[in-house]
């Protein structure tokens, strides 16, 4: 393993004690630590929220539009510590999956879109902030399961300088087509960052799924 699955930070509730569960995958070049941080503005007070971290602070090193083998065995790698920590939180602390959250910003929207949408199921809610699913253009999307109506939420900037709005647009699409409740947001010239509104929608959906 590139990545240690046992690489993990927590925040919230203590993972015995919670209900419900945000699994938070930070960015290029940041660490779970940054990553957690947002959970001071997650207004639903009864989750855990756990981060792993990513060796180097960084996933896979080509952009997430290069061919998938260009990233290799970094991906592989990164998508296991998710799939790990999946498993980990159903064994150990028995959270069915609709009490499992994803929230994930940049690469790492990239990366928990990509794992999720490959690990289709009824979550409790999926948010990607500045993602999409990765691979280049054409790449199959031929992802089997169901979100089973899981609310889902994709938020960036129109002129993303990593992420190109046809990206978006397709992963909204195609989780669509899987059965998930998606709302897409894209913001004019807006940087590569999180802003207040994407949280904001992010709240209103957690409350929404109580």
């Amino acid at each position: 393993m590139i990545h240690n699955p046992n690489n993990i930070h927590t925040a919230g509730k203590p993972l015995e004690e919670a209900t419900k569960v945000m699994v938070m995958v930070h960015g290029r070049g940041s660490s779970a630590r940054d990553i957690l941080s947002l959970s001071t503005y997650i207004q639903d007070k009864d989750f855990a929220f756990i981060a792993p971290e990513a060796q180097g602070n960084t996933w896979y090193p080509q952009s997430f539009l290069r061919p998938m083998n260009e990233n290799e065995p970094y991906l592989s790698s990164a998508l296991e510590v998710l799939a790990s920590l999946r498993a980990r939180l159903q064994a150990d602390f028995n959270f069915k999956l609709p009490q499992i959250y994803w929230l994930g910003f940049s690469q790492g929207a990239c990366l928990m879109l990509e794992f999720v949408a490959r690990h289709a199921a009824e979550y409790g809610g999926i948010f990607g902030l500045s993602g999409g699913l990765i691979g280049p253009d054409g790449t199959p999307r031929t992802y089997e399961g169901s979100f089973g109506n899981t609310p889902i939420f994709l938020g960036c900037s129109d002129q993303d300088s990593h992420v190109p709005k046809k990206r978006v647009l397709e992963s909204e699409a195609v989780f669509r087509q899987m059965g998930g409740a998606v709302t897409a947001k894209l913001y004019p010239n807006f940087p590569h960052s999180i802003n207040e509104d994407e949280l904001n929608i992010v709240n209103l959906l957690l409350t929404g799924n109580r």
